[in-house]
C-alpha cells in the first residue's frame, strides 16, 4: 500500500487538514470513479472520475461556483455557463481527452433522468490526456462508465492515484493521477474545510519540485510529459460569492508551479472552485434573495487563498506518491516515484 503525504510526516502549509484530508471532508462532496483497464482487443488505461457537490438536486439547487483558466490547451465543457452564472448544476465529471463527449451525455441522461421536463443542462466536464499509457483513439470510455462513477460516488476516504481518470495519467514522468487534500478555516469560531481534488497530468521529471527543494532526477522509462494538463476541483462550504470563488480557483497557478509545474504551451491548467453554501434555487417566484457573502475587507480572505495553495501543491504530490507503476500502449511504462528517494528528500527539508 503506498503511503500519503501526512503518512510520511509532510507538511504542506499551517492549516491543520481535515479527516480524510480530501475534497470530501467538505460537507455533503461526494467522489466516485470508474477504473477501466484491460489488454484485449486493445490496451485500455483510463477511467472516469465524478465529484457531486451536493447529494440533493444540483439542477434545481445548484451550487456557487467560478472557473478561471491559466493555459487553455484543453478541452473542457460547460465552463462558459459557469463563469457567465457563476454556478454549477450538475456533478462534475474527469475523464480522458476524447471522450468529454461521451461524458457530456453521460451526465445529460443522468439529469434527465431525475428531473421531468427537462430540456436544457449545462455538463462540466474536464479531461487530461492519457495517450502515452492508453490507447485514446478507441474511444473506450462509455456511458456506463460515467455512470457507474456518479452512482458509485460517496463521502468520506476516497481512492488516488492510479484509479478513475488518473488511471492513464503522468505527472512529472512519473506516475500520476488523482490526488486531494483538504484544509480547516476557523472563520468567527466556526470551523470551514476547503478541498481539492486535482487530475495531474503534466510536467517533466527535472521540473520536479517538493516544499521547495528539486526532487533527484531519475529517468527508468525516459518518458517525461512536459506538455501535459491539470484539471483542479476546489470545493468549500464557506459563503463565498462566484466572484470570490473565481479569485480562489486562479490560486490553483500558485500551487501548480510550488511543484514545478510552469504552463508549458501545449499544457491546460484549469481550475474549478464551488460552494455549498448560499444555494439559489432555480424558481421564478423569488425576486431577491438573501445570502451571506464573505467580508473581502476581513484578512481570512487571504488565508483562504493560503489554504488553497497549500491544498493543491499536496493534492498534487499526493496523486504522485499513491500512484503505482503501469505498463500501457506501445509497452510504454510509467513508474512509480521512488519512495526511498522522497523520503531523502524529506529528511533534507
Amino acid at each position: 500500500m503506498r503511503q500519503r503525504a501526512l503518512e510520511l510526516g509532510l507538511t504542506f502549509g499551517s492549516f491543520s487538514r481535515g479527516a480524510c484530508n480530501a475534497i470530501t471532508d467538505v460537507p455533503g462532496v461526494q467522489v466516485g470513479h470508474a477504473t477501466l483497464i484491460c489488454d484485449t482487443p486493445c490496451t485500455i488505461r483510463t477511467g472516469v472520475t465524478a465529484i457531486i457537490p451536493a447529494p440533493d438536486n444540483l439542477f434545481s439547487h445548484p451550487v456557487r461556483a467560478g472557473a478561471f483558466v491559466v493555459n487553455g490547451f484543453g478541452k473542457t465543457a460547460g465552463l462558459v455557463q459557469v463563469q457567465e452564472l457563476g454556478r454549477i448544476e450538475t456533478p462534475i465529471v474527469l475523464t480522458n481527452t476524447l471522450s468529454v463527449g461521451t461524458a457530456m451525455e453521460a451526465v445529460v441522461r443522468y439529469k434527465i433522468s431525475r428531473n421531468p421536463g427537462l430540456r436544457s443542462v449545462n455538463p462540466v466536464i474536464g479531461e487530461c490526456n492519457d495517450g502515452l499509457l492508453n490507447d485514446i483513439r478507441k474511444l473506450s470510455v462509455e456511458v456506463r462508465d460515467v455512470l457507474h462513477a456518479l452512482k458509485t460516488a460517496k463521502s468520506g476516504h476516497i481512492e488516488t492515484g492510479t484509479v478513475g481518470a488518473g488511471t492513464g495519467m503522468v505527472c512529472f514522468g512519473y506516475k500520476g493521477g488523482i490526488g486531494t487534500a483538504s484544509r480547516i478555516i476557523p472563520v468567527d469560531g466556526k470551523k470551514f474545510t476547503l478541498g481539492v481534488l486535482v487530475l495531474s497530468n503534466y510536467g517533466s521529471m527535472d521540473q520536479l519540485t517538493v516544499c521547495g527543494r528539486k526532487f533527484p532526477v531519475s529517468k527508468p522509462s525516459g518518458k517525461d510529459h512536459q506538455d501535459g494538463s491539470i484539471m483542479v476541483i476546489m470545493g468549500t462550504d464557506l459563503p463565498l460569492s462566484s466572484r470570490q470563488l473565481t479569485r480562489v480557483a486562479k490560486r490553483a497557478a500558485f500551487g501548480v508551479a510550488r511543484t514545478g509545474g510552469t504552463c508549458s504551451h501545449g499544457s491546460g491548467e484549469i481550475a474549478i472552485a464551488f460552494s455549498t453554501a448560499n444555494r439559489m434555487p432555480k424558481e421564478k417566484s423569488a425576486t431577491v434573495f438573501d445570502v451571506q457573502i464573505l467580508n473581502e475587507n476581513h484578512p481570512v480572505i487571504s488565508q483562504i487563498f493560503e489554504a488553497s495553495i497549500d491544498c493543491v501543491e499536496e493534492a498534487v504530490i499526493d496523486s504522485m506518491l499513491t500512484a503505482t507503476t503501469l505498463k500501457g500502449i506501445h509497452q510504454n511504462t510509467i513508474y512509480e516515484l521512488p519512495v526511498e528517494n522522497f523520503i531523502d528528500v524529506l529528511s533534507e527539508i
